[in-house]
């Protein structure tokens, strides 16, 4: 998924900068999750331990992009 680009919905930019998640933490947990489960609408919950906190990235795959829908954090 390194080569697909990253669009960020207003939401998850929100969710971001609200929680101090920069793009590459949440480039790599899409690209090398802990764990992904499939939800709805062919979205995906991908889930990766980072900085003593785990992160999940809700996104979906359009054609040759990676939209991510929202970042949530746990373990702050």
């Amino acid at each position: 998924m390194e080569r697909l680009s990253y669009r960020f919905s207003r939401h998850a930019k929100n969710r971001m900068k609200w929680r101090r998640i920069l793009d590459e933490e949440v480039k790599a947990v899409v690209a090398f999750p802990d764990n992904v489960q499939e939800t709805i609408k062919n979205r995906k919950n991908a889930f990766k331990r980072i900085g003593g906190r785990v992160l999940k990235v809700t996104y979906r795959i359009e054609h040759d992009k990676v939209l991510v829908i929202t970042v949530i954090t746990r373990g702050e």
